[in-house]
């Protein structure tokens, strides 16, 4: 089992400079990712966590976080492609691959915070096909190519980005959601399945669900890894890991709900010292 660290960009941390050391303080521990949230705004049960407080923006977080680090993997959490547009996207994540040393991990998904996509007016209704058709530009501009594509949403002929990120052929993209539909886009797309928030009894039937759609397209669980964003509430969660091991989950990554930092650094070297240590 690998263990990441969700580190709070959407908690309300005054001085950014405290993500990049706990961060760095997450490297020293040995954990072996750290994550990030993504927000545009402070919106329904996010105002009601932060009022006037930061949510940072994701990229710029992991921009700061691969210059203080060496070793450690740098995941979003996922970013909510409805809000992104992907040709700049693209461009984005690839320098980000490549200034880290290739230690990226792209978490995307549709979102769910309705007022937040209204607010930008996007048509929800679009948000599925917008979202399947973002992968499918980063991918094909990942390539370093001149590529072409025809959608509903972009349409483009003999675009070429450069550079292409340094994990070939692109960084591991991971798919969040656990409907019917996102677990479609995990077995077309995806070299893993990232459940937030999903117990593992609740996990499991839906594991019979990804394997249906990953038979539908000619692939199997083999084909992908699985990870989970789990929040810490009271305890270390040592039962609920065991039975996320037990259902093939390769990492999960930890969230504590607090912009204390201090408190935050309490429970990374807990978690660090009952899980990270004993496995």
């Amino acid at each position: 089992m690998r263990f990441g660290y969700t580190l709070p960009n959407h908690y309300g941390v005054e001085d950014p400079a405290d993500l990049v050391g706990l961060a760095s303080e997450a490297e020293d521990l040995g954990f072996d990712s750290v994550w990030v949230s993504h927000h545009l705004l402070n919106l329904d049960y996010i105002a009601d966590r932060l009022g006037t407080k930061p949510y940072y923006d994701p990229l710029t977080v992991l921009t700061w976080v691969a210059s203080g680090t060496e070793r450690i993997r740098l995941g979003t959490s996922v970013l909510v492609l409805p809000l992104l547009e992907p040709m700049a996207l693209s461009k984005q994540l690839a320098t980000i691959d490549i200034m880290s040393g290739g230690r990226l991990d792209v978490g995307v998904g549709v979102g769910g915070m309705r007022a937040e996509i209204e607010a930008i007016g996007f048509d929800l209704a679009n948000r599925g096909t917008y979202t399947d058709e973002s992968i499918e530009v980063m991918k094909a501009l990942w390539t370093g190519e001149a590529v072409s594509y025809a959608g509903r949403h972009f349409s483009f002929s003999g675009a070429l980005a450069s550079p292409a990120p340094l994990q070939a052929p692109h960084p591991p993209l991971l798919v969040g959601g656990s409907s019917d539909p996102s677990l479609r886009r995990v077995a077309r797309y995806g070299d893993a399945w990232h459940a937030s928030m999903l117990l593992p009894d609740r996990m499991a039937p839906r594991l019979e669900r990804l394997d249906q759609e990953l038979e539908a397209v000619g692939r199997t669980r083999s084909d992908l890894s699985l990870s989970v964003r789990l929040v810490v509430e009271d305890a270390v969660p040592h039962d609920t890991v065991e039975a996320y091991a037990e259902l093939g989950v390769e990492e999960v990554a930890l969230e504590i709900e607090t912009g204390d930092v201090a408190e935050q650094r309490r429970w990374l070297r807990a978690l660090a010292a009952e899980l990270i240590a004993r496995s």
